[in-house]
């Protein structure tokens, strides 16, 4: 990963991953500004099904945005 956070500690620590990726978004939000590494992602392609050999059946995931997808949706329902 380009901010040096090994995409194997995000699966480890899953659920238990929530409360401190929180806390991590809850400042960025409050401060208004994104880490610079965060701009940038390893993507990796993911088959949608079917045939392999055509792209457009490949579709792009960031598994650190993935996993901040999770923590985003977790903080939005605790603040409503």
């Amino acid at each position: 990963m380009p901010d040096g956070v090994s995409v194997g500690i995000l699966k480890v620590g899953g659920e238990a991953m929530i409360p401190y990726l929180a806390r991590l978004l809850d400042i960025i939000m409050n401060n208004g500004t994104l880490p610079g590494d965060w701009k940038k992602a390893t993507v990796i392609p993911i088959h949608k099904g079917c045939n392999r050999s055509l792209l457009t059946n490949y579709r792009p995931v960031s598994l650190v945005w993935k996993q901040m997808e999770h923590v985003i949706a977790s903080y939005l329902r605790r603040m409503g």
